[in-house]
C-alpha cells in the first residue's frame, strides 16, 4: 500500500506500508540489534530482523546474511555478526519491544481512504466530531480552497508553473491508496467528480486501518499524480510562513519558538498530534561541520616523519611473475596426498577433479592436481586458484578466500589522481591537546580502461576534492604513512555503483573508512570517535597494509 506524506517544507513524498505475518518479528515484538563503535546499540533493518528471527527460530547455528546484500555472518552460539571482508566481529543482541498492531480479517488487495461505504464518516452516517476528524476535515476544505484559487489565478497567468505535481484536490475524499482510480476518480466513500469538491468526503478516525494511535494516520490524496510525466505543479509564490483565510491555526512552535504555524509546514504528523493533545514542536536538525574554518597557504605545514606533502597515483604497477601458474607455483606448495574435503573455490572434493576441468586447461597444472597456501595452510586445487588469479587484478598477489590472508603485494583498480596531506592549525573532538592532519583527494572524471567494470565507458567522480581527517598524534602519523601506501597501491578508491546515490559507474571509496567530518559526529564519519584510528588500521590489515609497510 504506497501512500504519500508532507514533510514540514511542505513537499509530498512516497511512503510504503508493509504487512508482517503475527508469527514474525514485528509481530512478536522482536527486535535484533547490533552494537556499534559507541557502544549502544542498533537495530537492524525490519527486512534483516524478519530473516534473523526465522532463522533463529529454525534453531540454525548461523546465517548468511550475503543473500540479502550484507557481507555479515551472524552466529547465534556467540550472539555476533562478522564482516565476511574486514573479519572485524560485533556483539547483537535480541530485544523484545511492543508487538505490531493486529490487523482484522483478511488484507485487502486495494485500499481506499475513506474505507467507509457512505458519504459521511461518524458511525450514524455523519462526519465524526472527534478533535482529529475535525481539524482534518477543516484543513482539508481549506486546502482545497486555496488549490482552487490557485488554479484561477493559473489561468489568469499570474501563478507560476512547474511539471511535478498534479493540478487534482489535495483533499479529495476519494482518494485511493494505492489504487488506480486517477481517471475517473471513484473511490469507497462514494464521491466522484475531478477535484470540483473543494470538501469531499468527510474523514473519520473510526474507518482507519490501524487504530491504535493517530500518528498512523495517512496524508489523504485524492488522485496522486505525484512525478507522473504529463502532470502540472502549481507553485505557490507567497511566503510559506503566512496562513492564509481559512486555514486553521495549529498550535505548534517553529523554528524561532513562536507559533502558530501553516498546516503545510506542520505536516500531516504535525496536524494529528495536535488533533490528539500532543504538544509539537518543529526543530530544524544541527548540520555536520564539515571543514574547519579558512586557513592561510602560510599556516599549512609539513606532517612531521611524512615524506613530501602530495603522492599521484601510479598509472600501473609492475606485474609480478609471468603467468597465472608462476604466481599460484611461487605462494604454494604441492600436495602429494589430498586430504577429503572440499575445496572452497569450486565447492568440489579435494580428491576429486577441479570443478574447472575442461573450463580451463593450463599446461603443468591439472585438474587433480592440489597446493598448500604457505602461511595460512589452506588447500586447493591449484587450478582453482589459477581461475581465482585469472578473475582478480592480475598483480602478481593472492589472497585467501578462506581466511582472506594475501601472498604478495595487493593492488586496485583506482583511477589516476592526487593526494596532498598537512597539517593544520585546528583540533578535532577528542584530541583537543594536537593539530590536525588534512588529507586531500582529487581524482578527476575519465574513461575506463581494461581493468575496470566497463572497458571505454565514461566514469564519474562526484564530490572531489574529498577532505579527510587525522588526529596529528603517533598513531594519527602511523595511519596517515600506511595510507600514503594504501594510495600508492592505488587501494583507496574504485569505480563502482555508489551505496549512497546508487549511481553506477562511478568513483567509490574502497572498504578503507575516513573521517570526512571536521567539527563534529552527526554523519557517523566525525570525531570523536576513539575506536576510528584502530578500525582503520585493521581495514589497512585486511588489504595486506600493515606494520611492515612502515620500515620501507
Amino acid at each position: 500500500m504506497v501512500v504519500s506524506s508532507v514533510c514540514p517544507s511542505g513537499t509530498m513524498r512516497p511512503v510504503q506500508r508493509k504487512f508482517y505475518e503475527p508469527s514474525s518479528a514485528p509481530g512478536k515484538g522482536v527486535v535484533w540489534e547490533w552494537e556499534n563503535d559507541s557502544g549502544s546499540w542498533t537495530p537492524y533493518d525490519m527486512e534483516l530482523c524478519v530473516s534473523i528471527q526465522h532463522a533463529y527460530e529454525k534453531q540454525h547455528p548461523w546465517l548468511d546474511l550475503s543473500s540479502l546484500g550484507f557481507a555479515y555472518l551472524v552466529d547465534f552460539t556467540s550472539m555476533s555478526q562478522t564482516n565476511r571482508q574486514s573479519q572485524r566481529r560485533r556483539r547483537l543482541r535480541r530485544r523484545m519491544d511492543l508487538a505490531y498492531p493486529l490487523i482484522a480479517g483478511a488484507i485487502p488487495k486495494s485500499q481506499s481512504w475513506p474505507v467507509g461505504g457512505g458519504r459521511g464518516g461518524g458511525p450514524g452516517g455523519g462526519p465524526c466530531s472527534c478533535a482529529q476528524c475535525v481539524l482534518v476535515n477543516s484543513t482539508r476544505a481549506a486546502s482545497n480552497a486555496i488549490l482552487a484559487s490557485q488554479r484561477r489565478n493559473a489561468a489568469a497567468g499570474t501563478v507560476r508553473q512547474s511539471n511535478t505535481f498534479a493540478g487534482t484536490s489535495l483533499w479529495s475524499g476519494t482518494g485511493t491508496i494505492g489504487g488506480s482510480n486517477a481517471g475517473n476518480n471513484v473511490g469507497a466513500g462514494g464521491g466522484g467528480g475531478k477535484g470540483e469538491n473543494a470538501g469531499g468526503t468527510n474523514f473519520n478516525c473510526s474507518q482507519a486501518l490501524v487504530s491504535h494511535t493517530h500518528s498512523h494516520a495517512a496524508t489523504i490524496n485524492g488522485q496522486n499524480n505525484l512525478n507522473r510525466p504529463g502532470t502540472q505543479r502549481i507553485a505557490v509564490t507567497s511566503n510559506r510562513g503566512a496562513i492564509p483565510p481559512g486555514v486553521p491555526a495549529l498550535p505548534v512552535k517553529n523554528l524561532t519558538g513562536s507559533g502558530p504555524v501553516h498546516p503545510a509546514i506542520a505536516g500531516m504528523t504535525g496536524i494529528l498530534m495536535c488533533a490528539a493533545g500532543l504538544p509539537v514542536c518543529l526543530t530544524r536538525a544541527p548540520k555536520p561541520i564539515l571543514h574547519p574554518p579558512p586557513i592561510n597557504k602560510s599556516d599549512m605545514k609539513p606532517v612531521p616523519g611524512v615524506n613530501g606533502i602530495r603522492r599521484k597515483t601510479k598509472k600501473k604497477h609492475l606485474r609480478k611473475g609471468k603467468s597465472p601458474e608462476d604466481v599460484v607455483r611461487r605462494y604454494t606448495e604441492k600436495i602429494k596426498v589430498a586430504p577429503d574435503e572440499d575445496c572452497t573455490i569450486c565447492m568440489e572434493r579435494l580428491v576429486t577433479s577441479s570443478g574447472y576441468e575442461g573450463v580451463l586447461s593450463h599446461k603443468g597444472i591439472k585438474p587433480e592436481m592440489v597446493g598448500r597456501l604457505g602461511k595460512c595452510k589452506h588447500m586447493y586445487h591449484l587450478l582453482c586458484l589459477v581461475a581465482m588469479y585469472n578473475n582478480g587484478n592480475k598483480d602478481g598477489s593472492l589472497q585467501c578466500p578462506t581466511c582472506k590472508a594475501i601472498y604478495g603485494e595487493k593492488t586496485g583498480t583506482q583511477p589516476p589522481g592526487k593526494m596532498e596531506y598537512h597539517v593544520i592549525p585546528h583540533c578535532l573532538p577528542g584530541y583537543t591537546d594536537v593539530k590536525t592532519i588534512r588529507i586531500v583527494y582529487d581524482i578527476p572524471a575519465g574513461i575506463q580502461t581494461t581493468e575496470h567494470p566497463n572497458p571505454g565507458k565514461k566514469f564519474s567522480a562526484r564530490g572531489f576534492p574529498r577532505h579527510c581527517y587525522l588526529p596529528d598524534n603517533e598513531k594519527g602519523r602511523k595511519v596517515l604513512k600506511l595510507l600514503i601506501t594504501a594510495w600508492d597501491r592505488r587501494l583507496i578508491f574504485t569505480i563502482g555503483t555508489s551505496s549512497t546515490t546508487g549511481e553506477s559507474d562511478t568513483v567509490v571509496w574502497n572498504e578503507i573508512h575516513h573521517k570526512t567530518e571536521f567539527g563534529s559526529n552527526l554523519t557517523g564519519h566525525g570525531y570523536p570517535d576513539p575506536n576510528y584510528l584502530d578500525n582503520v588500521l585493521t581495514e589497512l590489515g585486511v588489504q595486506g597494509i600493515g606494520e611492515d609497510n612502515l620500515k620501507d
